[in-house]
């Protein structure tokens, strides 16, 4: 079956993320680089999920109360996101993917 990712991001994730011990890890990473780069359901987007992604994408995280905050060298952008239950808030998942885009993280 061939990916829908678009053209130019098949490498996303290449090497990138190392599966956790059930395997699951690289599918479960796969299937949030896509649903962010797509924005099919960013109102719908497990918060852990994408805490994974960043995360595998090389960004530190610091939490303070129920705020992570995300830094990475080379971006300019420090993100803060909060939960809400646990799914990520809609516009918090429309920053990641602007910034994901913007500096073609793991390209």
């Amino acid at each position: 079956m061939k990916s829908h990712i678009p053209k130019g991001l098949t490498g996303l994730w290449r090497g990138r993320l190392v599966p956790d011990a059930g395997g699951s890890g690289m599918a479960r990473a796969d299937k949030t680089l896509q649903q962010v780069l797509f924005g099919r359901a960013d109102a719908n987007t497990a918060f852990a999920d994408l805490r994974g992604l960043l995360r595998g994408l090389g960004f530190e995280e610091r939490i303070r109360g129920d705020h992570h905050i995300f830094t990475k060298e080379g971006v300019a952008e420090i993100m803060n996101l909060q939960p809400i239950g646990a799914k990520a808030k809609a516009y918090q998942v429309r920053q990641v993917r602007s910034i994901i885009l913007k500096y073609k993280l793991g390209l």
